[in-house]
């Protein structure tokens, strides 16, 4: 579970913490401290990717907006970049520094301990990279999501509309923010099956053995390309790719492939990100990494920085499911009327959502 577990007491009680915060609301007209410098280093899928880093760095320039602030990012093209990228935000002055995604974990603790006085958030980590349970500095505040649960909303609908009774999935790297989408999915879809007397099956990703396909990277390429069409050959007409920009590789597929198979996006509603994608769009599954860096941002623009994490759930608002998009009336006529009661279930907890990467 790769620290996230490990974790897991620093969110008791924390699944229902409150409403997520509506950005651009409460907040509006706030004035920064002084020499407040809000800055983001991306992963290796760049802030054009149309999703994951995307959607965190909206957030930041959103709320630099409104503060009226000079804010700063840097691109990571690998791995080897994060440490330099972080490096070089704090020597450019940043006060306030967001680190896009799990990889970035140990060189985000590297240099919060090497920077007292600068403030960081991370998306999709805990920075507990001795396991122990907590934050490995106090001026890291995680922004956290268990997608599991909305995925398990993304499971049971792509069931719903599959004609083939098999969808699919793959993801980039083998990783919890990555895997808690496979999870969420493959776990709604035997629900399906549980309540429809059906037997719709799921390729690429086995839950009870936690392994399945990934391309080992965050990038649009052939391999992605490739790994979507092996599983659409296998029958699937729903799609999930998570990781990502690899989620264009997938469309690239379904489009070659000449089928009327249906893409699910992960992170950002890709409906708005990507309207190249529209006409085999069916929905997404959504963390509102935005709204949580805007809100992380506003706080410590007002010298009010708290390491308490975010957690985004569906009671909050921190994960969603989007709507069908043009899907919208050939869907069952009753699955939304289905899907708010799953919600509802999982938000009493009379239904369970669970994964191994859960926080």
């Amino acid at each position: 579970m790769l620290g996230l577990t490990a974790a897991a007491g620093l969110v008791l009680g924390l699944s229902a913490c409150g409403q997520a915060p509506e950005a651009g609301g409460e907040s509006g007209g706030a004035e920064a401290v002084a020499g407040f410098k809000p800055c983001m280093v991306s992963d290796e899928g760049g802030f054009d990717d149309k999703s994951f880093n995307q959607l965190g760095y909206e957030g930041l320039k959103k709320a630099a907006d409104e503060l009226d602030v000079e804010f700063g990012e840097t691109e990571s093209k690998s791995a080897s970049d994060y440490a330099a990228n972080l490096s070089g935000l704090v020597d450019a002055g940043c006060t306030f520094i967001v680190s896009v995604g799990f990889m970035l974990s140990e060189p985000t603790v590297n240099a919060a301990k090497a920077n007292p006085d600068v403030q960081f958030a991370i998306i999709d980590d805990w920075a507990d990279n001795d396991f122990d349970g907590k934050t490995d500095a106090p001026n890291i505040k995680p922004l956290v999501f268990d997608t599991a649960q909305a995925a398990f909303l993304g499971g049971y609908a792509a069931a719903a509309v599959s004609e083939t009774g098999t969808v699919g999935t793959f993801g980039g790297a083998k990783i919890p923010p990555v895997t808690i989408f496979m999870d969420g999915f493959q776990d709604g879809v035997e629900y399906f099956n549980k309540e429809n007397s059906k037997d719709v099956k799921v390729i690429g990703w086995d839950v009870a053995k936690q392994d399945g396909q990934f391309t080992g990277e965050f990038a649009a390429n052939d391999t992605a390309k490739q790994m979507a069409q092996g599983i659409l050959d296998q029958g699937a007409d729903v799609l999930l790719p998570v990781g990502g920009p690899i989620y264009q590789s997938a469309a690239e597929a379904i489009r070659d492939s000449g089928g009327t198979a249906k893409l699910v996006g992960v992170d950002a509603d890709v409906y708005q990100t990507d309207p190249k994608v529209k006409d085999i769009l069916f929905t997404s599954i959504m963390k509102s990494m935005d709204i949580a860096v805007y809100d992380s941002v506003m706080e410590a623009a007002q010298g009010k920085f708290s390491a308490e994490p975010f957690v985004g759930v569906l009671e909050n608002d921190g994960v969603s499911l989007s709507g069908f998009n043009d899907f919208a009336d050939k869907v069952p006529a009753d699955l939304q009327k289905q899907l708010d009661e799953i919600k509802a279930g999982i938000v009493d907890g009379s239904i369970k959502v669970e994964s191994p990467s859960s926080p």
